[in-house]
């Protein structure tokens, strides 16, 4: 069995040999992603959605704790409504996909496929937006985008990518640009608090903003590689949209609102894996891992082994911590690997001594630290060994950085 563990640790190329392609193993063998017929588009796969969904369920909590409400926005532009803003549309005008057809006919007004929605976000403002009681109008949707790359990468870089835009309308510009910095903080105190992954703040250049922005700020992490890579953006617009599109509101005199917009993508779970991942696979942080600890019987076909990984399972469910008991037919050594494979934070071990002596062995994947713990007060144990997963990823990640 130790060869086989050995095959599947080896089916990934190491970081230190070809780095690009170590990634790309990993988002493989991992069973992250799959591709499609449709060139550079990918399926995300379930365990990686699972990441995605408890990403998108703790940043969604910080939005509303922020006054956010979630909106939708339609998937297509018309051609008239995005050539309102021309810097806008010029910054886009090469990744843009368009609908010229409508069944059999041939659309009149061709459709963008959203590969942004400040323009529909404005639109709909001008529509809403009359006086300053209307104002704020704090929104966020979680969709899709189409941007038509010409060089892929699993979650880094696609044609069709999930994300999550907030689009803010504001009566001053102070309020606007308090609002760009908060919400960079926002993503700064996610990435460092749940990813264990420490990131730097800044403005981008003039040459690099955001397309019809005034300013746009952004925060970076620093990959296993050296290279930094972006990993969320929050953008200041001033009045400009608002020029574009007539938005006016009334406070005396009539006056044109400040808008900004703010977004991170499927790209975070990119950045997970480059920050985090090692040579066996992948390493998560206990916050979005879909799995916080799996629990590996051991000789489980005899009595009482099952039964108890499943009490101890129980009891860890009933604490909120995200566990699973691999009952199947594999032997521990090929659990063992599979999960460290999948960067589960922490193994479960459990045997008939094991059971005898009222303990388990508790073992961490991003330093594998073995260490035997009562079955007592277990899911304190492996609440405070999370805690300590997360702490260790991030000085790790500090150390990588210095």
């Amino acid at each position: 069995m130790a060869k086989d563990n050995k095959k599947m640790v080896d089916a990934i190329t190491s970081m230190d040999e070809d780095f690009a392609k170590w990634y790309t193993d990993i988002c493989k063998k991992a069973e992250l992603v799959e591709y499609t017929s449709v060139k550079g588009c990918m399926v995300i796969r379930p365990y990686a959605y699972a990441i995605w969904e408890n990403i998108q369920h703790i940043l969604d909590g910080m939005f509303k704790a922020t006054g956010h409400e979630n909106v939708c926005m339609p998937m297509f532009i018309p051609e008239s409504l995005l050539q309102k803003e021309k810097d806008h549309v010029e910054g886009f005008a090469p990744e843009v996909a368009w609908v010229t057809m409508g069944g059999n006919e041939k659309l009149e007004d061709r459709l963008c496929v959203r590969p942004t929605s400040e323009t529909l976000f404005c639109e709909h403002y001008a529509n809403i937006v009359h006086s300053y009681r209307d104002l704020p109008k704090l929104y966020n949707q979680w969709v899709s985008v189409v941007r038509w790359e010409k060089t892929t990468r699993p979650f880094l870089r696609s044609r069709e990518f999930l994300w999550q835009e907030g689009h803010t309308i504001h009566a001053t510009a102070e309020e606007a640009i308090e609002e760009t910095e908060r919400m960079l903080n926002v993503y700064a105190q996610f990435c460092e608090e749940y990813l264990a992954m420490p990131v730097v703040k800044g403005r981008k250049t003039e040459s690099d903003k955001f397309a019809g922005a005034v300013a746009t700020y952004a925060i970076e992490a620093l990959m296993h590689d050296g290279k930094a890579l972006q990993a969320g953006t929050s953008h200041y617009f001033g009045d400009g949209f608002a020029k574009a599109f007539d938005i006016m509101f009334t406070d005396n005199k009539k006056v044109y609102p400040h808008q900004t917009s703010w977004g991170v993508t499927t790209r975070l779970i990119g950045a997970v894996i480059m920050t985090h991942g090692d040579n066996d696979g992948l390493v998560l942080p206990p916050a979005v891992a879909p799995i916080q600890a799996v629990i590996v019987p051991i000789q489980q076909f005899k009595e009482g082994v099952l039964d108890k990984a499943n009490e101890v399972a129980d009891i860890l469910k009933a604490a909120g911590i995200r566990v699973k008991v691999d009952d199947s037919d594999n032997s521990p050594g090929w659990k063992f690997a599979q999960y460290e494979m999948k960067g589960v934070p922490l193994r479960i071990e459990i045997g008939p001594k094991d059971i005898e002596q009222n303990q388990c062995v508790i073992v961490t994947r991003h330093n594998r630290e073995k260490s035997f713990v009562s079955l007592d007060g277990i899911a304190d144990t492996v609440k405070t060994k999370l805690t300590e997963v997360h702490d260790g990823l991030y000085k790790a990640a500090l150390e990588n950085r210095e």
